[in-house]
């Protein structure tokens, strides 16, 4: 399976795996599961941390590096992707998460995430949550 990890389960993926869900860890862990990343979650890092924000206190380009040497694949953001986002139902105001939405739909991923605005949209989201 396919999957775009939010930009939290980035970082916690990362830094405190035991913030995930035993479920996501063993969506993560799978290794026929192919894990993907969004441009948009490093620029959303990028801008938080430049605004202090102490949730996203990570050096951007370690950051992609590690992902890559860990087999992430790095998805771009394309028109169609920006196109989707006009048509989402306005569940949610923050335009990383709206981006990662459109990106996890046209491109048949599941998306994973805590956030439950993001939950909301349904389709190809995937909860972090133990049951």
């Amino acid at each position: 399976m396919k999957l775009l990890l939010d930009t939290h389960i980035l970082l916690w993926a990362a830094s405190t795996p035991h913030k995930l869900s035993s479920k996501v860890r063993a969506l993560i862990e799978d290794e026929n599961n192919e894990l993907f990343f969004s441009a948009a979650s490093l620029w959303e890092i990028v801008i938080k941390n430049r605004l202090g924000r102490s949730d996203f206190v990570v050096d951007p380009r370690v950051f992609r590096t590690a992902l890559m040497d860990h087999g992430y694949q790095e998805m771009a953001i394309n028109s169609e992707h920006i196109l989707m986002v006009h048509d989402l139902p306005p569940i949610h105001k923050d335009p990383f998460d709206r981006i990662l939405v459109a990106q996890g739909s046209i491109e048949g991923m599941g998306l994973l995430t805590v956030d439950q605005m993001v939950i909301d949209y349904g389709g190809t989201v995937i909860v972090d949550e133990d049951e």
